[in-house]
């Protein structure tokens, strides 16, 4: 998936294409030397060597790696002409593109043909998207999300100038429903996430639903991360969950996490489609082209690229959302996470923090005088050696994950606690080399 030159061909032959379409409306400008442009790019190349491995199973660290070949080659190529995805006449047919990617992106989840959705620049914006909507709504009203979401979600609150509560969890990271029964009068929506970016945790969506709809709360799902682990919901843990996400009221999903995409590339979804009343506004030069639903109309940003929605259409047209297209890749990076994590139990020197949710896995090394200051010790050298490493058949990425001491020791009664904050190592097997690799990358951390 990470060598570019057999794509070479393939992009020629388009750009060809399309240079002969170019060539009917007349001469552009002159075109820079090639020769300058070509030194330009030899020393880009040389700068991003400077980039950590992220092609590379080895790496286990951030939610990175590089996108499918198709949809690197969709955007190349749609970038040239450089669409604008606001108004229909900005990118006619990247808009059309746009509207049947987030089609099939509404049907994965259960909300059929009625919907409103768009893709956007990134989780972030998705989420403000949402929490407009919930705003306006419930005006005055607070939103909630629990100590375990993202924390854009209070910020972006901030940038509504609406409240925000945060519902506090116990030692397991299950939200306190008595909190929730308290401040019930006060909350419009609130926010459940599926994956959450830490240890790829799912809340209990089907008990906040339940609750919400007795008390009159909409429920917004933040599933940036884990969205698209619906195409394999079966075979995940918390089976009760995933099923109905389709009654969630909103829902964020990131293609350029698990949809194989360039950054950036969100999306939003909303079951009413009457929302759409909320983005109402009118552009004295954009919407005359056409008496369909121009995409800037329901949306808060305006220019968006065109080359976002091309390169996410032609993912889906190789790699359908289904559990044997996307899907397949997906079981992968879950198996991934479950061998580590069954090597991880086999381990006397290592141990595993929680059972993954997703493909996200935190652990720890088990240090001979059991207290929490000595965990975090090791997690940074452990760390720091993987980082500095500079052979590449020995090195390896992880990433640190910082909790409260009380849900470290509430699982791990044996350690003291000498510190505020535990440091777990954290995995994220994203890639579907993961599984393949995962036992090798076991052997170069020393589990």
């Amino acid at each position: 998936m990470n060598q570019f030159t057999p794509y070479l061909p393939a992009i020629e032959k388009a750009l060809r294409k399309l240079d002969a379409w170019r060539s009917q409306f007349g001469a552009q400008n002159d075109i820079t030397e090639l020769t300058e442009i070509e030194s330009i790019l030899d020393k880009l190349e040389e700068r991003l060597e400077g980039n950590y491995p992220f092609h590379h199973p080895s790496y286990a660290g951030q939610m990175l790696k590089p996108p499918h070949p198709i949809a690197w080659l969709a955007y190349m190529l749609t970038a040239t002409i450089n669409p604008n995805n606001h108004a229909l006449d900005g990118g006619p047919p990247t808009s059309e593109m746009e509207k049947e990617a987030v089609k099939e992106l509404a049907n994965m989840v259960g909300y059929g043909d009625t919907y409103l959705g768009h893709l956007t620049s990134g989780g972030t914006i998705a989420n403000l998207e949402a929490l407009f909507v919930s705003r306006e709504i419930h005006p005055g009203k607070a939103i909630a999300a629990t100590s375990n979401a993202h924390y854009t979600h209070r910020r972006m609150c901030r940038v509504l100038n609406t409240d925000f509560l945060e519902i506090p969890v116990d030692n397991f990271g299950n939200p306190d429903f008595e909190f929730i029964k308290t401040h019930a009068d006060e909350i419009g929506t609130i926010v459940v996430t599926m994956g959450t970016t830490g240890l790829g945790t799912t809340e209990p969506l089907s008990k906040i639903l339940e609750y919400s709809k007795t008390h009159g709360i909409r429920v917004h799902a933040d599933a940036a991360y884990g969205g698209f682990f619906t195409l394999i919901k079966e075979s995940l843990p918390k089976t009760e969950d995933w099923p109905c996400l389709y009654q969630a009221d909103s829902i964020v999903i990131d293609p350029h996490k698990h949809g194989l995409q360039p950054y950036g590339c969100g999306s939003v979804l909303y079951k009413d489609p009457s929302v759409g009343k909320f983005y109402k506004h009118d552009s004295p030069y954009t919407y005359f082209t056409s008496d369909d639903l121009h995409l800037g109309e329901i949306s808060l940003e305006c220019s968006r690229a065109g080359a976002s929605a091309a390169a996410f259409w032609a993912t889906l047209q190789l790699l359908p959302l289904s559990s044997s297209g996307l899907g397949s890749i997906l079981f992968k990076a879950r198996s991934a996470a479950l061998i580590f994590t069954d090597l991880l139990k086999k381990s006397s020197t290592f141990d595993l923090y929680q059972e993954p949710d997703l493909d996200i896995v935190g652990y720890f090394k088990i240090p001979e005088q059991k207290s929490t200051s000595e965990i975090n010790k090791l997690s940074r050298e452990v760390f720091n050696h993987g980082m500095n490493t500079n052979n590449p058949s020995e090195g390896f990425h992880l990433s640190l994950y910082k909790i409260p001491v009380s849900q470290f020791t509430a699982r791990f009664h044996d350690y003291q606690a000498e510190t505020d904050h535990v440091v777990l190592l954290r995995s994220v097997f994203m890639k579907e080399e993961h599984e393949e690799f995962v036992k090798t990358l076991v052997e170069r951390i020393g589990i």
